[in-house]
């Protein structure tokens, strides 16, 4: 998260932000950088970032796949 953390804000500068827009994105990450510190929460956004996807697709094969009568 540090890494990534570094290369949002040295991205940032490149492109010419304000300095509060830089400011804001600071904090941003510290915030997301204590919610992933914890296990729990880590855990819940790996399986909430897929699953989505993973739902949709299994609805149209479903769909797609449904026997005829």
């Amino acid at each position: 998260m540090e890494k990534y953390s570094a290369h949002m804000i040295q991205k940032l500068r490149a492109s010419g932000a304000s300095p509060d827009t830089i400011q804001a994105q600071v904090q941003q990450m510290a915030k997301f950088k204590e919610m992933y510190d914890y296990p729990l929460f880590n855990a819940a956004m790996t399986f909430i970032e897929p699953f989505p996807v993973g739902l949709g697709i299994t609805l149209i094969s479903a769909a797609v796949l449904r026997k005829k009568r």
